[in-house]
């Protein structure tokens, strides 16, 4: 646990992360840009990051970008987008060799940072407009992305649940943004969202490797510089109150039913409860130990998966299962009545004790990767608290059955989400 020792910097605009660590024989550099979610800009939001990864002033090609990635040892740079709760994060991340693996001295370290810098600062743009041909590729890349959803039944009804749980809400946007507004950006609505961007996001820098935080904080204060500025917040302080479950039933044609269902976990990351609501979706749904999967899955063979999740950031459990047309109403059943025994206790000490050394592995598993431990870290930018590794394993392990009861207690059934075949006479 000890390899997240970060050391955080304030700099221009930005926040700098150093983690020191000789584990990893490349270093990584992730790139994070976070804002409220907006109907306004996630299009332009979503398409950004793709522009900015395809060419720059120097590299004006994407053949020449690669081409000098391989000159960097088979160095990798890619993008990434995501919602942590009613925020729109925005990834960067370059994994380059460290020069002290190889024969060739060049100081990889620096140029790593040369190349980060020239695809934030310096894109392939002129006029305040960006390449035209390279905005045309990236929108029908886009547009493919948003349409790959609908051929995928396992994300589709996944998006389908969030937007009719959520309607009205903020965490309906789809990460990808909107079909429909994809047309409408041109080379110069993107440059000024991209100044924008820049200018407002909250802004962090990971770097983590066998580097020296000194020469790290030397370069990026070189080479990066913004505005400063203060990041806008979400307004996520209300919880919703639920006045019935929302129950919808969608057809197309489909042989296998999916089956999602949302609960309001009303604990977010941060909460002092949050390390029970784990244990607790461990041992719901989480693993192939939980509940569901050995009740909905295996006893009753009513489901081909069947398994819970949390959105931290939100405060949401999904349940996501693909069940035979017809067995509808016994696997809603059978999910309702394992959500009552756990708000009833019904569960063992051994499910307990075997939840939490899972959980604990899968952390360990999960920070073993430069990636995944940059991925924990930014949850607590996310939630502006400062959770440790350590402490977070920690109050995952002293977590009791009884907290796990009464974290239940807050748990609320939001709705119910059923794409069936059309055949299927639900």
């Amino acid at each position: 646990m000890d390899a997240a020792a970060e050391k955080m910097t304030e700099m221009q605009g930005y926040k700098l992360h150093v983690i020191e660590t000789d584990k990893y024989k490349t270093n990584t550099f992730i790139w994070k840009m976070k804002a409220p979610l907006s109907q306004e800009d996630v299009t332009k939001r979503a398409l950004l990051p793709h522009v900015l990864q395809s060419s720059s002033a120097k590299f004006t090609s994407t053949t020449a970008l690669r081409s000098y990635l391989d000159e960097l040892y088979g160095a990798t740079l890619f993008v990434d987008l995501s919602k942590k709760g009613e925020n729109h994060v925005i990834s960067f991340t370059i994994e380059i060799a460290n020069e002290k693996f190889l024969s060739d001295p060049s100081p990889l370290l620096k140029k790593g940072f040369e190349l980060l810098a020239e695809i934030l600062t310096k894109p392939n743009a002129s006029d305040k407009a960006f390449d035209s041909d390279t905005i045309e590729k990236e929108k029908r890349t886009l547009r493919q992305r948003i349409q790959s959803v609908y051929d995928d039944k396992m994300r589709y009804s996944n998006v389908r649940l969030i937007e009719e749980m959520c309607k009205g809400e903020l965490y309906a946007l789809d990460v990808n943004g909107n079909l429909d507004d994809v047309d409408k950006i041109t080379p110069e609505t993107l440059y000024e969202f991209y100044k924008k961007a820049f200018s407002e996001d909250e802004l962090d820098l990971y770097v983590i490797g066998d580097v020296k935080e000194e020469e790290v904080k030397k370069i990026a204060d070189e080479l990066l510089k913004f505005e400063t500025r203060t990041p806008k917040k979400t307004n996520e302080a209300n919880q919703k109150k639920i006045e019935q479950v929302n129950e919808v039933k969608e057809k197309q044609d489909v042989k296998q039913g999916k089956l999602n269902i949302g609960y309001r976990t009303n604990v977010r990351y941060g909460d002092p409860d949050y390390f029970a609501l784990q244990v607790f979706n461990g041992i719901f749904g989480g693993f192939s130990h939980s509940k569901l999967f050995i009740n909905v899955r295996e006893k009753a063979s009513l489901a081909y998966y069947a398994a819970s999740r949390l959105e931290s950031h939100k405060g949401l459990m999904i349940v996501v299962s693909g069940i035979d047309l017809k067995n509808y109403d016994q696997a809603v059943g059978i999910i309702h009545e394992q959500m009552e025994a756990m708000k009833t206790g019904d569960f063992t000490d051994e499910e307990l004790t075997q939840t939490k050394a899972v959980i604990q592995n899968q952390m360990l598993e999960t920070i073993d990767t430069s990636r995944g431990l940059i991925e924990v870290l930014y949850h607590n930018v996310v939630a502006d608290t400062d959770i440790h590794l350590s402490t977070w394993v920690e109050e995952m392990q002293k977590v009791t059955k009884e907290q796990i009861v009464a974290v239940s207690e807050k748990i609320q059934l939001d709705t119910i989400y059923f794409l069936t075949g059309t055949e299927a006479g639900q």
